[in-house]
Formats: C-alpha cells, sequence, structure tokens
C-alpha cells in the first residue's frame, strides 16, 4: 500500500479565530492518526492572515504532543528564512522529545512577500545559498566530530529525516543529487510535475538514502455527493483567486458556483494551477486518486484541502483515507 499523510496549512477561516485554527489542526492531526495517515506537516508561511502556521517547529511540537504515533513534521520549512543552525537545534529539540516521529521537509521559496522578507531579516539573496545551507544543515544532525567548532545542541547524532521539497526542476536536480527524498508541490503548482519527477528518478544518485523516493502532493475535497465536495473547493479556489488578486484574506466560506464570484479566464487559470486533485463522491475520489497514482507513480502520497467547515474537512480525509485503502488493496490483488 502506499503510504499516505496530511499537508495542513492551519487555515483560519472566514468568521473564525487563530485558536480555533489551531485547535482543529490538533482535531485534525488525531483523527488522521486513527485513520492511518503516517504523516501530518505543517507548512510556513508569514504575513497570511488565513494560514495559522507560521511559527512551524512550535505548532509541530504541539502536535506531536497531542498525538501518539503519526509522524509530525514540515512541509516545509522555508530554509532561506532562517540560519541552518538554528533550524537543526530546533528540529533536534523534536527529535529528542519525540524521537523517531519528526520530519523536516526544506523549501526554497521565502513563504511570504517582499515587505515579510524584510521584517524577517532576510533577502532574496539568501535562496542562492540554498544548496550550500542544506548541506550545511544535514551535517549538524550526524554525530559531532572531535574538535567541531560549531554543533546543534540538541541535533548533532539525530539523524532528523530531511525531505526536498519543489515545484520546479531546481529542486529535483538538489534532492538527486543530494540523495534526498522528494516532495513535489503538485496541489498548486503542477506544470513542472512530470519532468522534475523524472529528472528527479533519472538522476538520482544515493546520498541520504539509498534509492529515491518521490511524493505527489494532491488536494482532496471528498462529500458524500459529486455536488457538494465541489461545492466544498469553492473555498480553496476563491483563496487562490483572492490571492492572485492582491486581496489574501481568511479562507472564504463555500459557494454554490464559482463562476458567479469570478470571471472564467480567472477561474480557468486557478483550476489549472488545482488540477492535481480528487473532488466528490467516495467512488469519485478513490477513481481519481488511482488515475493520478497510476500516472505519476508516486512513493507517498500527500493529501490536502483547504476546506472552510471543520466538520466537513475531518469527513473528507476520511473520505481519502478510505480512498487510499481501497486503492492498495486493489493494487495488492492485481500484483497477486
Amino acid at each position: 500500500m502506499i503510504p499516505y499523510s496530511v499537508l495542513d496549512l492551519s487555515p483560519v477561516p472566514a468568521g473564525h479565530t487563530v485558536a480555533e485554527a489551531l485547535a482543529n489542526t490538533v482535531d485534525l492531526a488525531r483523527h488522521a492518526e486513527r485513520l492511518g495517515y503516517r504523516r501530518y506537516w505543517m507548512a510556513e508561511h508569514h504575513n497570511m492572515t488565513g494560514i495559522a502556521s507560521a511559527a512551524t517547529s512550535i505548532l509541530i511540537g504541539h502536535v506531536a504532543g497531542k498525538t501518539s504515533t503519526i509522524r509530525v513534521g514540515a512541509g516545509g520549512i522555508m530554509l532561506p528564512n532562517h540560519a541552518p543552525l538554528m533550524v537543526a537545534e530546533q528540529f533536534g529539540a523534536l527529535a529528542t522529545l519525540y524521537p523517531d516521529r519528526i520530519d523536516l521537509g526544506l523549501g526554497r521559496a521565502p513563504g511570504t512577500d517582499q515587505a515579510t522578507m524584510r521584517a524577517l531579516r532576510r533577502g532574496m539573496q539568501n535562496a542562492d545559498n540554498f544548496p550550500q545551507d542544506v548541506v550545511e544543515l544535514l551535517g549538524y544532525f550526524q554525530p559531532a566530530e572531535p574538535g567541531q567548532q560549531v554543533q546543534a545542541v540538541p541535533g548533532a547524532g539525530t539523524h532528523v529525516p530531511v525531505w526536498m521539497l519543489g515545484s520546479s526542476l531546481f529542486g529535483a536536480q538538489l534532492a538527486a543529487h543530494l540523495g534526498l527524498p522528494y516532495a513535489f508541490a503538485s496541489h498548486f503548482a503542477p506544470d513542472a510535475l512530470e519532468q522534475a519527477a523524472e529528472i528527479y528518478r533519472a538522476r538520482f544518485n544515493p546520498g541520504v538514502t539509498d534509492k529515491p523516493c518521490f511524493m505527489l502532493a494532491i488536494n482532496v475535497f471528498g462529500a458524500d455527493s459529486d455536488a457538494e465536495g465541489m461545492r466544498l473547493k469553492t473555498s480553496m479556489q476563491q483563496a487562490f483567486i483572492n490571492l492572485r488578486t492582491g486581496r489574501p484574506g481568511p479562507l472564504p466560506r463555500p459557494v454554490d458556483d464559482i463562476h458567479d464570484i469570478a470571471p472564467p479566464e480567472l477561474v480557468a487559470q486557478v483550476d489549472r494551477a488545482l488540477r492535481i486533485s480528487a473532488s466528490g463522491s467516495p467512488d469519485k475520489v478513490e477513481a481519481e486518486l488511482s488515475a493520478l497514482i497510476e500516472r505519476h507513480r508516486p512513493d507517498e502520497v500527500i493529501l490536502t484541502g483547504q476546506i472552510h467547515d471543520h466538520s466537513a474537512r475531518l469527513r473528507s480525509f476520511e473520505i481519502a483515507a478510505e480512498a487510499m485503502q481501497a486503492i492498495g488493496v486493489k493494487s495488492g490483488a492485481a500484483a497477486t
């Protein structure tokens, strides 16, 4: 069975508070653990009133403390915003507190706008140092060498699993060069998906891991009917439309027809960005997930979905888990 995981941005739904969003994250993580999800990842974004996961490492520790077995991690930490040593110390501490349960995914984008980058005391030039920063960070997780002047304490010897994240060919090439597992952000930037996966697999050089491990990100909007699944999706469609038109904010309430609130060309742009999705009834979600897995052949999948109503979001991830389990059973039967 292909492992399946959750990517959560701790969305702040319109009409709700950040405190409610963080409580929802804990509730969803516990729900995911019961449903057999392997990982629960959160992502770093700054200065966004609709996303509550900016202090990602703190939230990872909170979720890990409220769960028992599920792996908890970052999908990801935007390394240009941070000194590698500080990331190593934070995740070394998490790995020490929660042994064999912490993952660290690394991204090259800042996860914000230029004004916020200045507030973070970082700049785009830091992205130019990304490969060197990744290598430096990996080194801090190794056992300290005699005479090593700078150590991550805690961190040294923890061997925190590191993933490379990306939405372009750069991340695929770097992950292959360093022998890292690779997660592609196909849930919002799928244009280079097939080429990136091909490059990663073809150029993989055993390093941190012995063989390539490719993770596919998929949006899921599951409900008891196709119509309701498509209605749930309109919250994420609106959020992307608002972001692209310079009006970011809390996650909007769903609408019956997205075309009632946005012009066709903008809806088409957003739908293209969100095309790696499975939406609708349980049968339709299973069929669409199965088709995506068959086409892209991932080693793992990570599922996400910005859904306004928390109970509907819980149900969507339940439908997705049932679909992944059914796909695993069918693929196992086909292999015998």
